[in-house]
């Protein structure tokens, strides 16, 4: 277990940012994963800002960062000048990611027009991804693909078109339990498909009947079957990074496309530290359950 790393996004404590590192560093965990601090996605943020107002803050409380949860490819297929700004935001975010010592940028292969069928869009998709690997490819930043809602690698097959097209030491995978759950996948079929090319997990889990997202090991996730095989079999290292989505966190609206509240239909800890803090000891506990198999 010397191999696995906990990680999470902090902005799910709170949007300030001292306060996410205060409760990360309480827990003993030495990573986060950066979506959004003070207030402000990691997009929005310069790396001269990156260096003067976060990495101080990381420094003193000797946390590092596992990777830049991007809002890259969370745009229309069709909005061209939304790519357009997201070349330039990507350009940025690699220069941050070095800043940071960071490795990993998370990003997404963009929303399909409502009623229209995605695979009627995978030449327009792969072609911009391709545009986004060539910027992480430049800068030496690996780009891993989540399997996120309403998007065009949304479902099992179309994030391995994805990866067959683009995989290479620059662009693999995340796997994100909760989101093939709310897209009525079976996860360890997702899992089988994709494994090879999966290099960081996100410890998120749902129900399918009415897509809600539940404190990990609880819903439809199959967590442990996975993270066991992963590990025990496996040989899966890296980072299992938390995303609890227990609360109605600041940040979340902006997340979702649909309405946030049909996701977590009501909090289920006090506040966002205590929703982090129930999923990073729920997650200890699986991995300690994996651990006394031996």
């Amino acid at each position: 277990m010397e191999k696995i790393m906990i990680s999470g996004f902090s902005d799910e404590i709170s949007a300030d940012f001292d306060e996410q590192l205060k409760v990360v560093s309480e827990l003993g965990m030495e990573y986060i994963s950066l979506r959004s601090a003070d207030g402000k996605g990691i997009a929005e943020y310069t790396a001269k800002e990156a260096e003067e107002k976060l990495l101080p803050g990381l420094q003193a409380a000797g946390i590092r960062v596992s990777s830049l949860g991007s809002p890259i490819g969370k745009v229309g297929i069709d909005d061209e000048e939304g790519f357009a700004n997201q070349l330039i935001q990507l350009e940025e975010l690699c220069r941050i990611a070095k800043v940071l010592d960071c490795r990993y940028i998370r990003m997404f292969s963009f929303y399909i027009p409502e009623g229209k069928d995605p695979e009627d869009y995978r030449e327009k998709v792969i072609e911009k991804l391709a545009k986004f690997d060539a910027i992480a490819k430049a800068h030496d930043i690996v780009l891993i693909h989540e399997n996120e809602k309403d998007i065009y690698g949304d479902r099992k097959e179309r994030c391995r078109g994805i990866l067959d097209a683009l995989g290479s030491d620059h662009f693999k995978a995340v796997f994100d339990f909760a989101n093939f759950v709310q897209c009525g996948e079976d996860t360890v079929e997702c899992w089988e498909l994709l494994r090879d090319q999966v290099v960081y997990i996100h410890i998120k889990d749902a129900v399918a009947s009415d897509k809600e997202n539940v404190l990990c090991g609880t819903g439809e996730g199959k967590i442990k079957e996975i993270l066991t095989r992963a590990i025990r079999e496996e040989g899966y290292e890296g980072f299992l990074t938390l995303e609890p989505h227990l609360v109605l966190f600041d940040a979340l609206q902006s997340l979702e496309v649909s309405d946030a509240e049909s996701i977590i239909k009501e909090n289920k800890a006090k506040d966002g530290a205590e929703g982090y803090s129930m999923q990073y000891h729920a997650l200890k506990e699986i991995l300690n359950s994996i651990e006394r198999q031996d």
